[in-house]
Formats: C-alpha cells, structure tokens, sequence
C-alpha cells in the first residue's frame, strides 16, 4: 500500500497535462481488462447457453409483436 500511495503522491506533483495523460492511459487499461473478463464470462457460459433451454426461454418471445400500454 505504501508503494501505492507514493506513486500517488508522485503523479499529484505532475503538470496537469501528465495527469490527464495517465488518467486516459488507467481508463484505457481498465475497459481492456474489463472487456478480457466479459470475453471469458461469455465463454465460460456458451455452452450453457447452447443446451440450457432455461437461459433462453425468453428469446422465443424476440419475434412476437409487441404493444405497450398506457
């Protein structure tokens, strides 16, 4: 954690400029992983999906009209 806090404490020392810049690079890196781990989920699930007429029991309603209420 003190690791952690001193690079903290280095970057809030940076040009604005260079915080905006690392800011972007974090967020970029985050949705990269973020966007890995839905991969993985999704695959880890596919299967499931093929044999498992209870997780798609729902999409048999995809092409019936539908007409809200008010």
């Amino acid at each position: 954690m003190t690791e952690t806090f001193n690079i903290m404490h280095k970057i809030n020392r940076l040009p604005i400029s260079q915080r905006v810049l690392i800011a972007e690079h974090i967020k970029h890196s985050i949705q990269q992983d973020e966007q890995i781990q839905m991969k993985k989920a999704a695959n880890c699930l596919y299967e499931d999906y093929l044999t498992d007429k209870d997780l798609t029991i729902f999409t048999q309603l995809d092409y019936e009209d539908f007409y809200e209420t008010r």
